[in-house]
């Protein structure tokens, strides 16, 4: 939080400008009490005469795990430095209760030095929470967001006992990407035929682009919109409690930008099923996937375990967020398992984010890396790249996501071109998974899932390795 130089005339407390200070200030600060005082020329004297009774101001718990809030503090400078990026952070949020236990952000902002910051241009920027103040186009990361609306669409369909709008199983072709209203969609490498699982695995823009356009000639934009509005809770706060958080955009099917152009067009549809089109903060994303991680409940982040007010007598709750969430599942269990296991693929070999592996544990996540708006274009050498993912996926401990602003751009033997968030972030996951897990006391939920050459690899029963080289079978053989 950050304090103005002057005092409250009244309580004689510093002034809040900012954090959570400010924003539960009506409940932290408390009333000043006055007493009846009698005073002579030599001597001043107390009486029992209280005029006013004082209060004590309320006491704040959060929910921010001091040790895993230092684990990925450490971690994010150094997954920063080591690609020369801009900056960075990390959200890490419990999927059963929507309690943040980290939030983490390099550069880092001094509170004790707030001055130079607000007086600076260039550390301007990092006096806000960026992953609540800041939304961007989430990219790839939106793909099995995606994946799960149209695997939605077939219980709609189903329901209203239509054909349904695709099998997860089924070769889709993706060799082409030509949709009506924009120009060829294109994937980093070449695909002729992907499944669901591939698709996510792979990071295909066309097989994603194939199921908006089904989606919405069958069910239509409204009904696509709506899921993601209504059931991943885009376009709107989270609630979090912060004075400046970003409600994010999804593009309206009647409203204009100032230029006169409909926000939502012909092609939107393809570019929503990717990730562009679309703003988001990183707590909008972390929702969102906790309902891949906690079996499709829909929670609200927080940062506030509970807040206790201390009277003369006894304490009473004024908030408590102590509890998991109990709501009604809003994505039924199959849906989920099917998103989870290509999540679980995409962090295996032949995925787009195997760096994100987490030894002795499973993982399952996805990776992006998308083109900023530079000039009002987008940017071929501008990049956000970006790590959202869960572990152990058994009963996932958190989801978190990892943002790096800004990577260098460079190609390094063996490992690939680093601007790309699975690899730049992914790592960063996968750092910050093992200590944090290690620090929570977990048990490896995959004792074989380990490196090659380590005494506990075993890949005849690791897990995921063999249905991993089933779909490796069938990516080789379609393509």
């Amino acid at each position: 939080h950050t304090i103005r130089d002057e005092k409250d005339p009244l309580s004689l407390q510093a002034i809040p400008t900012g954090g959570l200070e400010m924003y539960f200030d009506p409940l932290i600060k408390g009333k000043v009490g006055k007493k009846l005082l009698l005073r002579s020329p030599r001597n001043s004297i107390e009486t029992e005469n209280i005029i006013v009774q004082k209060e004590d101001g309320a006491d704040v718990h959060l929910t921010i795990n001091h040790i895993l809030q230092a684990i990925c503090e450490e971690e994010i400078e150094k997954g920063v430095k080591r690609v020369n990026g801009k900056g960075g952070f990390v959200v890490m949020m419990d999927p059963l209760n929507g309690h943040i236990l980290a939030l983490a952000q390099y550069p880092f902002f001094d509170p004790q030095d707030y001055k130079s910051y607000y007086n600076s241009i260039e550390k301007l920027e990092h006096t806000s929470i960026k992953a609540i103040a800041e939304a961007y186009e989430p990219g790839s990361t939106m793909k099995p967001i995606t994946a799960a609306i149209a695997l939605m669409a077939n219980e709609e369909l189903k329901a209203q006992k239509k054909p349904p709008l695709f099998n997860p199983q089924e070769f889709m072709p993706c060799k082409e990407g030509n949709f009506p209203g924009r120009g060829p969609l294109k994937d980093v490498s070449l695909h002729h035929y992907l499944n669901l699982h591939l698709a996510i695995q792979k990071s295909s823009n066309i097989y994603m682009a194939r199921l908006a356009e089904r989606i919405v000639q069958r069910l239509g934009a409204k009904w696509y919109r709506d899921k993601l509005t209504d059931i991943f809770g885009f376009g709107s706060k989270t609630g979090i409690e912060m004075n400046y958080e970003t409600p994010g955009f999804v593009p309206s099917l009647t409203k204009k930008y100032s230029n006169g152009q409909l926000q939502w067009s012909t092609p939107t549809p393809f570019s929503l099923a990717m990730g562009y089109n679309i703003m988001a903060s990183p707590i909008q994303m972390v929702r969102a996937y906790a309902l891949f991680a906690n079996g499709g409940y829909f929670v609200e982040p927080t940062l506030v375990k509970k807040i206790v007010k201390k009277g003369v007598q006894q304490e009473t709750i004024l908030v408590d967020h102590c509890q998991n969430a109990k709501t009604k599942p809003v994505i039924k269990k199959e849906i989920i398992e099917e998103i989870k296991k290509s999540l679980k693929y995409a962090t295996k070999p032949g995925g787009c984010a195997a760096l994100a592996d987490v030894p002795g544990f499973t993982e399952g996540g996805k990776s992006s890396t998308t083109e900023k708006i530079i000039d009002g274009i987008y940017s071929k050498k501008v990049h956000i790249s970006t790590f959202i993912g869960m572990v152990p996926m058994s009963h996932p401990r958190f989801v978190m996501m990892v943002v790096i602003d800004e990577p260098e751009s460079k190609y390094i033997p063996g490992l690939g071109t680093t601007h790309f968030g699975g690899k730049c972030s992914a790592p960063v996951f996968s750092q910050i998974a093992k200590k944090g897990l290690n620090y929570l006391g977990e048990k490896n939920d995959d004792p074989y899932g380990y490196p090659k050459g380590d005494s506990r690899c075993d890949l005849q029963k690791a897990d995921w390795v063999k249905e991993n080289l089933e779909l490796q079978e069938l990516y080789r053989k379609w393509n």
